[in-house]
């Protein structure tokens, strides 16, 4: 591996762990795609997270404006999938200290846990496992902000972008891989389906 793993590094590792499949996939929001992945089954390996955390930390210590606030830096993430990668990253950089956003139930806002309260002014590193939608990551920083928090930056392992995927420009936004999957918004114009494909199910 080099300092931070190149693309292709990631994607071959991410295949050995079977965390990236191929064949045909219906998401709970009703995309269909030929690719699924689950960054939680390659972060069940210690080397693997190391490798995939330590990599991520050290594109963001290229950075020479996070690198001055790391000793002060939050990195906060969305449970429970962004939280290997969170504590990975925290160690790797020695950032300041880590702590997530959950939610009590299906459909009810992300929040923090009582006692949690962010410093107005924080500086927070916003850290997951994948980005797809953006969606719970867009809420996250939304919380954050309503608390004062100031969030400088995004961190994902992987970029997975679907056509539904939130824009966070002009924040920062660093990712170790970006996977170019065939999305189809319902059954009627998935190609997969027309084809006779099996499908299967996934959570996320």
């Amino acid at each position: 591996m080099h300092l931070a793993p190149t693309h292709d590094e990631v994607v071959n590792l991410l295949r050995q762990t079977g965390a990236l499949r191929e064949g045909h996939f219906e998401y709970s929001n009703g995309l269909h795609s030929n690719e699924y992945l689950q960054v939680a089954l390659a972060m069940r390996y210690s080397q693997h997270a190391k490798t995939l955390s330590v990599g991520l930390s050290r594109l963001l210590r290229a950075n020479p404006e996070l690198r001055t606030m790391i000793s002060e830096l939050s990195i906060v993430a969305p449970a429970t999938g962004g939280l290997p990668v969170a504590y990975g990253v925290c160690e790797a950089l020695r950032a300041h200290q880590v702590y997530w956003a959950e939610r009590e139930d299906v459909g009810l806002p992300l929040r923090f846990r009582q006692y949690l309260e962010l410093v107005p002014g924080e500086k927070v590193l916003l850290v997951d496992d994948i980005l797809r939608s953006g969606q719970k990551l867009a809420e996250l920083k939304e919380l954050v902000e309503s608390r004062g928090g100031e969030v400088v930056a995004l961190a994902v392992i992987i970029h997975q972008p679907n056509p539904r995927t939130y824009d966070f420009s002009p924040l920062p936004f660093y990712h170790l891989a970006k996977l170019d999957a065939m999305y189809y918004t319902d059954a009627a114009s998935c190609e997969l389906c027309k084809k006779g494909v099996p499908v299967e199910k996934v959570w996320v």
